[in-house]
C-alpha cells in the first residue's frame, strides 16, 4: 500500500479501519517529546571550539596510538524505530543510523577500521574529503569491496577544516536507503570566526515505508513518506536546547535519494557560514530563514537566538512534515460528507470520511491506523496537537538551558500568547468581524 492508497484507503474505509484495528493509535499512547537537557558544551578543539552535538546521535570514540587517532565503523543491520509507532529493519553502523559523527581536528592523522557486517558487500566514500585517491571509498574505482565478514582500513590526514559526511558507495541505493550515513565535522585548527556557544549536526533523510512494512523500500524513486532528522521523526526527534543569546551552529546534511530540503527556523535569522565545500567568506552571507539543502550537499548555519520560547525547525516541503499519508484522494475540504457517512455507516460502523476539513487536528481524534506505521503522526503541544510531523523538531531558547528541562514547554509572560479578542476592544479599535468582502 504506497501513499495514495494509504489515503484513498482511509478516505473510503475509514470505518472498517475504526472497527477492526487492534493495535490503534490514540492520542493516550502517543508519546510526548522525548526528555532532552542541555549539557555543559565541552572544549574540544583549539580556540574554545566546543564539541559537536548530534541530536538522537553519538560521537565516534576515538583511541590515540602512536599519535594517531584509532576509529571502527561497523556496518550492520540495526532494528530503529523513528517515532513510537514505527520500527523498521535498516542498516547502519555501530548499531544506529545514522552511525556516529565523526570528530576530529585539521591536522589529525585518522585511521578507521571498517568491518563489514552486511549480507553484502560496501565501502565507505568520505564525503567532502580531499584525501589520497585509494582512500576515496568509490568500489571499483578506488578500492575492491568489503566483503561481508572482512574489515578494511582507512587512513589519512585531515588537511582541511569543515562539515562533511560519510556513506557506502557500493549498491548505495539498496545501502543509503536503508539508512547508511553518518556526518565528519573536522574543527580548524585555529578557531575561525566568533566562538560559538554550541554546536549541532542534523542529518536529513527520507525513506519509504508503507504502513505495516518492517523494511524501507530501497527501489523508491519517488513518494518517500517518512522524513527525517538524524533518522528520527517527530515527535521522537530531541530538541535543541540553547540558551538565550548564545551563538549557535547547526551543521546540515542532506543524504537523501531524491529530495532537497529547505529548513526553516522560527523565531531568528541566520547566515550560511559553510557548505560541504570550505567556509563562506564574511562578505558574502546575508541574512536567512530558511535555507535550501541540496541532495549530496552539506550547509552550516550560525545565529544568536535572541528571544525566549519554543521555536519550530522543519523542512517547507507541507509533504516533508507529514508521514505515511497518501496525496491523490479527491479534495474533500468543504464538502459536507454527513449524508455519506451516514449511508456507509449502515455498513461500517463508525465509518468516517477523511479529508473533508484538511487535516488538522486528527492526531486529537485519535484515529485507528495500521499496524507499524505513523500516518499524520504530530505531537502533543501546550495548545493541544502539533499537526506536523517528519522532518519536525524544536529549538528551545532559554535564560537558562543546563538548569531548565529542555522537554518541559516554554512559560510564556501573561499577555504574550494570541488568544480570542475582546469584543470591547474590538469595537474600540473599529474592527467589525462580520466585515464582507466582494
Amino acid at each position: 500500500m504506497d501513499r495514495r492508497e494509504f489515503m484513498q484507503f482511509g478516505a473510503l474505509a475509514g470505518g472498517t479501519l475504526l472497527a477492526g484495528q487492534a493495535l490503534a493509535q490514540t492520542p493516550s499512547n502517543l508519546a510526548p517529546a522525548v526528555r532532552a537537557r542541555a549539557e555543559k558544551p565541552r572544549i574540544v578543539a583549539p580556540g574554545g571550539q566546543v564539541a559537536v552535538v548530534t541530536p538522537n546521535g553519538s560521537t565516534l570514540p576515538w583511541k590515540n596510538v602512536g599519535g594517531v587517532k584509532v576509529g571502527h565503523l561497523v556496518a550492520m543491520p540495526v532494528r530503529h524505530t523513528f517515532a513510537p509507532g514505527l520500527e523498521v529493519e535498516a542498516w547502519g553502523y555501530n548499531g544506529s543510523t545514522p552511525g556516529p559523527t565523526i570528530e576530529a581536528v585539521e591536522g589529525d592523522r585518522i585511521r578507521i577500521y571498517v568491518t563489514n557486517r552486511l549480507p553484502e558487500p560496501t565501502t565507505v566514500h568520505w564525503h567532502g574529503l580531499i584525501l589520497p585517491n585509494g582512500m576515496d571509498g568509490v568500489s571499483g574505482l578506488n578500492q575492491r569491496p568489503i566483503a561481508p565478514g572482512e574489515t578494511f582500513a582507512y587512513e589519512f590526514t585531515l588537511n582541511r577544516a569543515g562539515t562533511y559526511m560519510y556513506h557506502p558507495h557500493y549498491d548505495e541505493m539498496t545501502q543509503m536507503a536503508l539508512g547508511m550515513m553518518g556526518m565528519l565535522i573536522v574543527h580548524p585548527k585555529r578557531s575561525r570566526g566568533p566562538r560559538v556557544d554550541r554546536d549541532f549536526a542534523l542529518m536529513t533523510h527520507e525513506w519509504k515505508v508503507l504502513p505495516g512494512m518492517r523494511r524501507p523500500d530501497p527501489n523508491a524513486m519517488s513518494d518517500f513518506n517518512v522524513l527525517t532528522f538524524n533518522s528520527k521523526a517527530f515527535p521522537a526527534t530531541a530538541p535543541l536546547v540553547i540558551g538565550r543569546g548564545e551563538r549557535v551552529r547547526i551543521r546540515l546534511g542532506n543524504l537523501s535519494a531524491m529530495d532537497h530540503h529547505p529548513i526553516h527556523l522560527h523565531g531568528l535569522y541566520f547566515e550560511v557560514t559553510g557548505t560541504d565545500g570550505g567556509f563562506v567568506p564574511e562578505s558574502a552571507r546575508y541574512p536567512e530563514t530558511s535555507v535550501l539543502v541540496p541532495v549530496g550537499s552539506t550547509r552550516v548555519i550560525e545565529f544568536v537566538a535572541d528571544e525566549p520560547g519554543d521555536w519550530a525547525m522543519h523542512c517547507h516541503m507541507t509533504h516533508h512534515v507529514m508521514n505515511q499519508m497518501g496525496h491523490a484522494a479527491p479534495v474533500t475540504v468543504g464538502a459536507n460528507a454527513r449524508n455519506i457517512d451516514k449511508q456507509v455507516q449502515a455498513l461500517v460502523p463508525q465509518y468516517m470520511t477523511m479529508g473533508q476539513d484538511g487535516m488538522g487536528g486528527m492526531e486529537e481524534m485519535g484515529m485507528p491506523v495500521p499496524p507499524n506505521s505513523i500516518p499524520m503522526k504530530g505531537g502533543k503541544g501546550p495548545f493541544g496537537s502539533i499537526d506536523m510531523g517528519g522532518m519536525f523538531t524544536v529549538l528551545k531558547v532559554r535564560e537558562n538551558p543546563e538548569a531548565e528541562d529542555g522537554s518541559g514547554w516554554y512559560v510564556h509572560p501573561k499577555g504574550t500568547v494570541a488568544d480570542k479578542a475582546d469584543p470591547a476592544k474590538l469595537a474600540a479599535d473599529g474592527i467589525d468581524p462580520d466585515v464582507r468582502f466582494g
